[in-house]
């Protein structure tokens, strides 16, 4: 297990690799930017790059990847007696990061990446946002284990609607945060209410 100052400098040196790796897509697109280029202008050796990502394309998931700890966080900020969908969707959009550079990251994934490999790695988020919501649901609930069936259920359900709702949004001509927002919200009331199609 490591110890935390290596954990501590681990996440900086991702976090340096991921923001490194958004101004050079951003600039000049992913297929001309390099991981020599990435690491370089984050500070590290290039085997420091491949100790913590696979490829360049990786990094275009990176925003997600981080964001577990955020979402995490900002889920534990929201009051106990808050409905869970509405800490669900206060803490997705509490994220760091500059929405712009968020939308033209989206834009390059859907340009750049292999549609099965944007779904398989959506898939694995997804069940990560859900472990995260059944922490939060168990913590709240006095079930530290997150054992009850309705907890599962109910964290399952509310990590599809959010991500059904990226889901439809990324295959839109036109994307921008505010949309997001709204179909998320609109994704998530549907859980709330009872499903529309019966």
């Amino acid at each position: 297990m490591a110890s935390l100052p290596q954990t501590a400098r681990s996440e900086r040196t991702r976090e340096a690799l991921r923001r490194a790796a958004m101004v050079r897509f951003l600039a000049q697109g992913v297929e001309d930017t390099s991981a020599e280029q990435i690491a370089a202008d984050a500070g590290v050796s290039l085997r420091t790059f491949y100790r913590h990502f696979n490829s360049k394309h990786d990094l275009l998931f990176a925003d997600y990847d981080a964001g577990l700890q955020w979402f995490r966080h900002a889920l534990a900020d929201r009051p106990a007696g808050e409905p869970i969908v509405e800490s669900v969707l206060v803490a997705v959009f509490a994220f760091p990061y500059d929405a712009e550079a968020v939308t033209q990251i989206a834009n390059m994934r859907a340009n750049e990446l292999d549609p099965g490999r944007i779904v398989r790695h959506m898939r694995e988020v997804q069940a990560d946002f859900a472990h995260a919501i059944r922490d939060h649901l168990a913590r709240r609930s006095g079930d530290p284990e997150g054992e009850a069936l309705e907890i599962t259920v109910t964290a399952r359900c509310v990590a599809a609607a959010v991500f059904a709702g990226m889901e439809v949004w990324m295959h839109r001509e036109e994307r921008s945060l505010d949309d997001l927002a709204v179909t998320c919200r609109t994704a998530l009331t549907w859980i709330d209410r009872g499903l529309p199609i019966h």
